[in-house]
């Protein structure tokens, strides 16, 4: 309706409560006088987080008081000009952050952000409450929480969404969180936007065999079209009134639309409730089938780390571990890296590290060369994991594919962001970053997806994580590598070292929540290479490796000394490590097995080629 009147995207929604209020009391009118006796306060997405985002966190609590002060005037206006009666409902919507173990921010900081809005939702007047679109029962357990500990005179009605299937987006049933939200207390619960319809009645169904709670059931007016260049709601009011008899027939006793639905489309419910006795059905209430089975399934033990993967047994017994990583190729040939895979296997490299698009860049799958590397080589391999290109679903369904295929071991990242790449207009998803991706990891360890649903068994990885001791804010590294340990990174493997202070600082500071560290080596090949490492990649590089490459006299000399630089790294680490990665800068697989010569028994008398 705002969008309709000409307010663009790019704005802050809820902030017309303050900047144009009168456009906000007309909007809810219309609804008032097409027969809503429910009217939500314009504040869906007024809490300090996605405030934060147009510059209004401080204004928090001003913008809620404004939208229940506006819809109060509206219902005022019901009163005096047709005696008619409506109540207001604060409306309560997702943070729009991951919170944990998906996300950095915490339940504690969510429910303060909940406990903040509802608060000004409570003390302007508002006669109810209204949780909605809850995309994750966690998320949804915390904002009413803060509803009972903030308001607990009000009335708080509770609504989830759900995706295709009819599960909330983090993958527990209507079942489920009908179970969950009547034991924390809610008034009543539902389902609101979704996809459409019919998957809104397919989940209060199933959410009425499980609570004597009242239901409430608000979809989408059907699923937006795009019409030149505009998203269009299709759904007509007579689809939407056959919807409201339909979903009464289910056992809703409060029935309304979100997105897309209109006054007309509100009229047109209001007529088809006319013709049921729905007071009726509601007083004598519906009766709750038996539950249906839906606590979360019991936590598989994973194995022990020393028996899930050969890098997790050396990592376990306190092996020196040793890594060689090969880049996955351009195109959909990868005979130079398996061959490459097996020349470091025969030197006694212990696996190889294949990174996900590094630098943003369009190639074969690091899945794919993993394995195709075990199969023609045996060597074990390390998958690299990104969540640049991911959304949580695919990053599971990847996950359970790989573990079906035999890998057993995954490096947790979050990914180089689109615009380093060679495709910069490419878009990002990010569903979460590497501390979510390991929390994701750690139950798939323990057989539970992340909706906390048995997936059969454990996918056994060992998980390892990344770190880098030369970024210029080492305070937020650290605070991100403590996140990852604590969400259940068994290893990790740095950034490239040239400035060994910067790596024993690293290693002495985290010593509280140590983990066996695994040192990334680079061997320079010139100059320019040292340059681009420094300049581009902002890796630490003291000046004197600068000069050093500089002075080489020849290209051949140049790479000579990057391996020698190299190997004075490997050699200085080793004492304060658990192990070593080398890269094989241009697909020279002998350069990293000549560097990492002296760790390998195996190497012993071998040249390299």
């Amino acid at each position: 309706m705002l969008y309709a009147r000409g307010v663009f995207i790019n704005r802050c929604y809820d902030e017309l409560n303050l900047s144009d209020p009168a456009l906000i009391l007309a909007i809810h009118e219309e609804y008032l006088q097409s027969g809503a006796e429910v009217l939500e306060t314009n504040t869906f997405g007024a809490n300090r987080f996605r405030l934060a985002r147009h510059g209004l966190a401080s204004r928090t609590a001003e913008i809620n008081a404004a939208g229940v002060r506006i819809a109060r005037e509206a219902v005022e206006h019901l009163k005096d000009k047709q005696a008619g009666e409506a109540w207001i409902a604060g409306s309560i919507g997702p943070l729009g952050v991951h919170l944990e173990p998906l996300g950095k921010t915490s339940l504690q900081e969510a429910r303060e952000a909940f406990a903040e809005q509802i608060a000004a939702l409570a003390e302007a007047g508002a006669d109810l409450l209204m949780i909605e679109t809850m995309p994750a029962l966690n998320e949804a357990r915390e904002a009413l929480l803060a509803a009972k500990e903030t308001a607990p005179e009000l009335p708080v009605f509770v609504m989830v969404t759900v995706d295709d299937d009819g599960n909330c987006l983090d993958g527990a049933s209507p079942v489920q969180a009908a179970e969950l939200l009547t034991e924390l207390g809610a008034d009543a619960i539902g389902c609101n936007c979704s996809t459409g319809t019919a998957t809104v009645l397919t989940a209060i169904e199933a959410m009425r065999t499980a609570t004597h709670l009242p239901i409430v059931a608000m979809p989408n007016a059907g699923m937006p079209r795009a019409v030149e260049g505009r998203n269009i709601y299709l759904c007509s009011p007579e689809f939407m009134a056959s919807f409201a008899r339909k979903a009464i027939k289910a056992g809703a006793q409060f029935v309304g639309g979100c997105c897309g639905t209109t006054p007309n489309h509100i009229r047109a419910m209001k007529s088809a409730i006319r013709a049921i006795d729905a007071q009726t059905r509601a007083s004598s209430g519906v009766e709750v089938k038996e539950k249906a089975s839906a606590t979360l399934n019991a936590e598989i033990t994973p194995v022990p780390l020393a028996q899930r993967s050969r890098i997790g047994a050396l990592v376990a017994e306190g092996t020196f571990v040793t890594l060689v990583e090969i880049v996955p190729p351009r195109g959909i040939s990868c005979i130079k890296e398996i061959e490459g895979a097996r020349l470091l296997a025969s030197r006694g490299v212990h696996a190889i590290n294949v990174p996900d698009s590094p630098r943003a860049s369009a190639r074969m799958s690091a899945q794919s060369l993993c394995i195709q590397i075990q199969q023609h080589t045996g060597i074990e391999t390390v998958l690299h994991y990104t969540c640049r290109d991911r959304n949580v679903l695919s990053i599971q369904s990847d996950l359970l594919g790989a573990s079906s295929i035999g890998l057993r071991n995954i490096l947790c990242l979050t990914g180089d962001p689109p615009k380093l790449g060679n495709y910069p207009d490419a878009t990002a998803v990010f569903d979460v970053d590497a501390i979510g991706l390991v929390n994701i990891v750690r139950r798939l360890n323990h057989g539970l997806d992340i909706g906390g649903n048995s997936i059969g068994e454990s996918t056994g990885f060992t998980m390892g994580v990344a770190a880098n001791p030369g970024v210029p804010d080492i305070e937020q590294e650290l605070r991100r590598f403590a996140w990852k340990v604590e969400a259940g990174a068994e290893y990790a493997i740095t950034q490239p070292v040239f400035d060994l202070r910067l790596l024993e600082s690293f290693l002495k500071r985290i010593e509280e929540f140590r983990i066996p560290v695994i040192a990334g080596i680079w061997p320079l090949t010139s100059l320019r290479n040292a340059e681009f490492m420094r300049n581009d990649l902002r890796v630490s590089m003291p000046e004197a490796v600068m000069l050093r490459m500089a002075q080489a006299a020849s290209p051949e000399a140049a790479r000579a000394e990057g391996v020698n630089i190299a190997r004075e790294m490997l050699n200085e680490a080793q004492p304060m490590v658990q192990g070593v990665q080398v890269s094989a800068p241009f697909g020279r697989y002998a350069l990293a097995a000549d560097v990492i010569s002296s760790v390998l028994p195996e190497a012993a008398g071998q040249p390299a080629d």
